[in-house]
């Protein structure tokens, strides 16, 4: 694998125009929706392997909504790319200004484990609508995935339009001492540092998609029973290794009982009453990570689960109080389905806690009390989030999805994907019916200037 002259043969074929046309974008997006969609089942077998994904969960957070972002992207494509007028200065009197959307040209994925054919193929759905050519590098630590995304893209395009490396470490190092001209990852901030800095060398713009620890608020007026159900449907699909899954919870005091009540009996609902040995519970990817998470179990008391199976790499869904924040599960980002517990008696606490840390890429907060989400959202900054429910506001093409801060930078979903691998290049078209002259030196310029323009 020559990664210097894939990088090359792509810019050279774009260079040709054949990304550009929208006739080729929409073909492009009609046949990657094709391959996905006679892949499916190939797909959910990965899936399996890799991660242990029910076919449930596999399609509705790696397949369904890649079929569904397809299909909103295409409809509006046309739209999208259109030149923008915008108005003039009263000083450009005479003259037009458009914004012109441009694909960057050769764009790199870099894709993570936790959804590895959703985070790959997602983003490469916006760089084909904005008219870029695309290297993919998926993640070594779910093969079996990645092999499906090889060899699908691999059916389907010329490598000089788009294409698959993969590799460990050595094959993104490689890819990332290429010019590309422009870059999107997601992964963890560690390695998102990493990239940043590769890219700051030649200059990239990035795209970063981050994580860390984000918090879930339950409010005394929460409705319990269908808060506990939200918050376990987002900590535990895939089993807690979603970057935006709840990372911690902090509950009002006088809830506290109510809620771990609650949760148990939601954990029972969707598992059973071993979720270790349930078809519809993942596992954790790799032994690693299983015993980092595992570390995590002697931090505070459990107050539900901690049972873990090594063999099979999974654990428990995992209530954890008497926490602080000085305990380690409280340093890092999770990604699993370990879930600790705080309380807290007046909100001013809460923002505080919460604003003396990093900007975390969701928030979730459970209450119906209109002040208080008015006050949560105005005061703690934080990527984007959702109120009464967990995850949710991903799956909507409307908006955009990003972090801030540590937790990322950029956003796409929907016309921001659209715009995440589009340069919007200014355009002013002058007049020559008519010249403007106080613009140029004169004696009488800067006279006539200061009437026009105040």
């Amino acid at each position: 694998m020559n990664v210097s002259e894939i990088v090359h043969k792509q810019k050279l074929y774009y260079r040709t125009g054949a990304t550009r046309r929208y006739e080729a974008r929409i073909k492009q997006l009609d046949l990657l929706k094709e391959a996905i969609r006679r892949r499916e089942s190939e797909i959910l077998e990965a899936l399996k392997i890799d991660l242990s994904k029910s076919d449930q969960e596999a399609y509705m957070t790696e397949i369904g909504i890649l079929f569904e972002k397809i299909s909103f992207v295409s409809k509006r494509l046309k739209k999208w790319m259109k030149p923008r007028k915008v108005k003039t200065a009263k000083t450009h009197i005479g003259s037009k200004g458009y914004i012109v959307p441009e694909p960057y040209g050769s764009v790199l994925i870099i894709a993570p484990w936790n959804y590895p054919f959703q985070l790959a193929i997602s983003p490469l759905i916006g760089a084909i609508a904005a008219g870029n050519t695309a290297v993919i590098k998926p993640s070594e630590l779910t093969p079996h995935v990645s092999a499906v995304i090889t060899s699908m893209i691999g059916e389907v395009f010329d490598p000089a339009y788009v294409t698959v490396v993969e590799g460990g470490v050595e094959a993104s190092e490689m890819l990332l001492a290429e010019p590309f001209d422009n870059l999107f990852f997601t992964g963890s901030v560690a390695v998102g540092k990493l990239v940043m800095k590769a890219a700051s060398e030649r200059l990239i713009p990035v795209t970063l998609e981050l994580g860390g620890k984000s918090p879930c608020i339950i409010h005394h007026d929460a409705n319990m029973k269908l808060t506990a159900k939200r918050i376990a449907f987002g900590k535990l699909t895939n089993s807690g290794q979603t970057c935006i899954a709840p990372d911690y919870l902090l509950v009002h005091e006088s809830v506290r009982d109510a809620f771990v009540t609650e949760y148990e009996k939601a954990i029972k609902q969707f598992y059973g009453k071993e979720p270790l040995l349930s078809d519809y519970y993942g596992r954790i990817v790799s032994p690693r990570h299983f015993e980092r998470l595992q570390s995590f179990l002697t931090n505070g008391s459990i107050v539900l689960g901690g049972e873990t199976d090594p063999e099979s790499l999974k654990i428990a869904p995992t209530l954890l109080d008497e926490v602080s924040w000085d305990s380690p599960v409280m340093q890092e980002e999770i990604f699993g389905p370990i879930l600790p517990m705080m309380t807290y008696k007046h909100l001013d606490e809460v923002i505080e806690a919460v604003n003396t840390r990093p900007k975390p890429l969701a928030l979730y907060l459970f209450t119906v009390n209109q002040s208080v989400q008015d006050r949560i959202v105005e005061q703690i900054p934080f990527g984007g989030g959702s109120i009464n429910d967990t995850l949710m506001h991903i799956a909507t093409p409307y908006l955009p999805f990003g972090g801030v801060g540590e937790s990322g930078m950029g956003n796409y979903h929907g016309e921001y994907s659209f715009t995440a691998f589009s340069h919007m290049k200014s355009i002013l078209k002058q007049t020559n019916a008519f010249d403007i002259k106080f613009r140029y030196p004169s004696k009488t310029g800067s006279v006539m200037m200061r009437r026009f323009m105040k």
